[in-house]
């Protein structure tokens, strides 16, 4: 009997270990199919949505270059920095908002109520012909960026892998910045070889499209909630996110530049003798592409706030050289300065973004730090049509202050990397 005991308990000991091994293997395979899933970054959904941001981005820039003369010829010279500033400010405002619906209701309703309002200006510019009307036009416009990047960048963070989550900021970016690239060369070409109300036509166009690729996107929010008018009812901390509270300072002060550029390099174009006002955007954005494709994991390798501070450094020189560009050659090496710069900073500070923020907030510190984003270029617009206006030389002074600004947040950005480095923090 004692023999027995001690077989049975040998052979359940065998048993035992032979479970434990059998369950270990599988939880192995489980574990690294998981991993194999999150890895993967360039997935359908993922191609869809970068093929969607090319034709949004496009749809809008395309008009960029040919609006100061358009409303010039309404009689409204005066209020050409308010082009892109009343832009920007209703995409400003509505950020608090598209951020909560974009954590409630979901990110394609949201992608898609942006797709939806862009789609719609471009076919009523034409028929709103007095300075007022095209300003309030652009005023609405603004809300198409105002909702849609703010979806669009939390549902890339839900997509993708942590660890590459600067890569596919990265490859998003360059769809987006191929829109931006060829839209301002198709929208003068159009509007030079047809007509303005063309422009306006394939604009809308170029939405519509972008809206029926989302059609096919699978919704990534969990726990999604029916939209009501509730939720358009904020909260004081619904408003600004305090974990994106250092990528809105360093944007704040970066996209003062961008709102010079947008107002006053088709004017510096003309009187430089070059005929299509779109060729400089398209230069920075050629720049800024070749730079993300070079640099793509750049701030997953190196960490997010030393890649910003190159990135920022370089882009308070880009605006330097255009204080003083005077010829072709300065003009277009400032847009190769300026390009490399945001095809840096625009990736890395939305998967900064990404890393301070939580999971259920995401959608939340993507607005706040969009606000940055507009407010920065809403104030450039403005202060640079002032300037332009009542100064000599405001150009050059709009230009200058934005080679400032862009200067203190290089010094904000040096300091916050060597605070992390002393911490011992990463990125």
């Amino acid at each position: 009997m004692k023999a027995l005991r001690k077989l049975k308990r040998a052979a359940r000991s065998w048993l035992t270990k032979r479970l434990d091994a059998a369950l270990a293997l599988q939880g192995n395979m489980i574990t690294s199919t998981t991993t194999s899933t999150r890895s993967t970054l360039y997935t359908l959904p993922f191609w869809l949505l970068c093929m969607s941001n090319f034709l949004f981005s496009a749809s809008f820039q395309m008009l960029i270059p040919e609006l100061p003369d358009y409303l010039i010829g309404l009689g409204g010279r005066e209020y050409v920095g308010l082009i892109i500033a009343l832009f920007t400010f209703t995409a400003g405002v509505s950020r608090p908002f598209s951020g909560k619906i974009t954590d409630t209701v979901g990110r394609v309703p949201v992608m898609a109520f942006g797709s939806v309002v862009c789609f719609l200006c471009g076919f009523l510019y034409p028929y709103l012909l007095t300075v007022w009307g095209f300003l309030m036009l652009r005023l609405l416009h603004g809300f198409s960026t105002g909702t849609k990047p703010t979806a669009t960048a939390a549902y890339v963070a839900d997509v993708v892998p942590v660890d590459r989550r600067g890569e596919a900021m990265g490859a998003l970016g360059l769809f987006t910045a191929t829109g931006m690239s060829l839209g301002p060369a198709i929208g003068s070409w159009v509007a030079d070889a047809y007509s303005m109300d063309a422009l306006f036509y394939i604009s809308s166009v170029f939405a519509l499209l972008s809206i029926l690729i989302l059609l096919r996107m699978p919704e990534t929010l969990d726990h999604q909630q029916p939209f009501r008018l509730s939720l358009l009812k904020l909260k004081k901390e619904e408003i600004f996110d305090k974990q994106a509270t250092k990528p809105f300072i360093v944007l704040l002060l970066q996209s003062f530049s961008s709102g010079a550029v947008l107002t006053l390099a088709p004017a510096l174009s003309s009187s430089l003798g070059i005929t299509n006002k779109g060729l400089f955007f398209t230069v920075y954005t050629i720049a800024s592409l070749v730079i993300r494709l070079t640099f793509r994991r750049s701030s997953d390798r190196y960490g997010r706030v030393p890649v910003m501070a190159v990135s920022t450094a370089v882009l308070a020189a880009g605006m330097a050289v255009l204080t003083l560009a005077d010829n072709q050659v300065l003009f277009y090496a400032a847009g190769i300065l300026f390009g490399m710069s945001w095809g840096m900073n625009s990736p890395t500070v939305q998967a900064w973004t990404a890393d301070l923020s939580a999971e259920g907030t995401r959608g939340r510190a993507m607005a706040t730090m969009y606000i940055a984003l507009e407010a920065g270029i809403g104030i450039g617009a403005v202060l640079s049509g002032y300037l332009f206006n009542h100064l000599e030389l405001g150009m050059e002074a709009s230009f200058g202050v934005s080679a400032v600004l862009a200067l203190l947040a290089t010094l904000y950005l040096g300091w916050l990397w060597r605070k992390n480095h002393l911490a011992g923090v990463v990125g």
